[in-house]
């Protein structure tokens, strides 16, 4: 097994424990990771100590400042990629009812292996993975996934006006949008506040802080849904991203 005392330093730094179990099971999604890198187009960032910074407690960043240990929590990560942050999560809290969406079949194939090899189905909770744009399963006339969810995150390049109308109408109202972003973004959430408030949601916190150890800049934004989002809303696959709100 790799030695993932830094990351657990760094980890613990943020007030997260990891058993020996959740250790083991960072070890084989790493050895995955890298396996399945080889023959399709996971990541850029494969070295063990880079894995462990920017994808394993970079995913984990929200948690100083949202509450995951609620039980019974729903959580959707949509446009999961390989996993980030929705997979850490799910190891770090696993009662967590986990659905991971990505529009490219292969990379569900590769997190559907994840899941089976490191049993997280078996640690309660539950965690599966749906194929589809982001407009796919949440519009108001055949999105079975409207509004079903606690919990909706994105770790992407989007601007929050994209962002919000990807994932707000997969939240129910009185549940969250955790949006991790790469840097400080004040600029940006000022541009994004129209979007926001007319998709239902009211922005809680911005959260501004660095990667532990390291002067690498990251902004935590939750967002609340306060009311149930229009109906117009997501608009038709590449509007939210060509015309954002």
């Amino acid at each position: 097994m790799n030695n993932y005392s830094k990351m657990i330093s760094d980890l613990k730094s943020i007030n997260i424990e990891l058993t020996d179990h959740q250790i083991e099971q960072f070890d084989k999604y790493y050895n995955l990771l890298v396996k399945w890198n080889e023959v399709m187009n996971l990541t850029a960032i494969t070295e063990f100590n880079d894995v462990c910074q920017l994808h394993f407690v970079d995913s984990l960043m929200a948690v100083p400042y949202f509450d995951f240990n609620k039980k019974e929590l729903s959580l959707i990560d949509v446009g999961t990629g390989a996993g980030f942050p929705g997979i850490p999560l799910k190891i770090a809290f696993p009662h967590l009812k986990v659905t991971l969406l990505d529009s490219l079949n292969k990379r569900l194939n590769f997190l559907n292996e994840v899941i089976n090899e490191l049993g997280l189905n078996e640690d309660g909770g539950s965690i599966e993975t749906v194929h589809g744009r982001a407009e796919d399963y949440s519009n108001s006339k055949n999105g079975v996934l409207r509004e079903k969810f606690d919990i909706g995150t994105a770790r992407a390049v989007a601007n929050m006006s994209t962002l919000s109308e990807y994932i707000l109408p997969y939240v129910k109202v009185g549940g969250h949008f955790v949006a991790y972003k790469s840097n400080k973004i004040n600029e940006e959430i000022e541009l994004s506040k129209k979007a926001i408030k007319t998709l239902g949601g009211t922005i809680s916190s911005v959260n501004n802080t660095f990667l532990p150890g390291s002067d690498i800049e990251r902004s935590i934004v939750i967002i609340n849904k306060s009311k149930t989002t229009p109906k117009l809303y997501p608009r038709k696959a590449g509007l939210p991203s060509k015309q954002p709100l």
